[in-house]
């Protein structure tokens, strides 16, 4: 009963033809060197602007960077404590329920 049946592997009947693709094994041929590369040129310096930070900018960025973690923190805190009150709420849903259930129950 608890022993698997496994099923029969069928053989194959009939004559068995092998494939009719030869391979045929080729040579080798070694074929010239590559040359060497030529040395790089040196890479031009760049035209961009460089950014420099100032007291004021540095400052501002700081600022930035509090505000967005203070937010990203407080919504985070709101909803933990969403999933917290929710949770609460059902546990006491179902104390009350089992309550009324056993009770219920007794007077029968």
């Amino acid at each position: 009963m608890f022993r698997p049946k496994l099923p029969a592997m069928p053989q194959p009947t009939g004559q068995v033809t092998p494939p009719a693709v030869v391979v045929k094994p080729t040579t080798i041929t070694p074929g010239t060197p590559a040359p060497p590369p030529a040395p790089a040129a040196p890479v031009p310096a760049s035209t961009r602007p460089t950014v420099q930070l100032t007291p004021g900018t540095a400052l501002a960025l700081v600022g930035g960077g509090t505000a967005v973690v203070l937010v990203v923190g407080t919504v985070l805190v709101s909803m933990l404590l969403a999933v917290a009150v929710t949770a609460a709420s059902v546990a006491v849903c179902a104390v009350v329920l089992r309550s009324l259930l056993a009770s219920d129950a007794k007077r029968r």
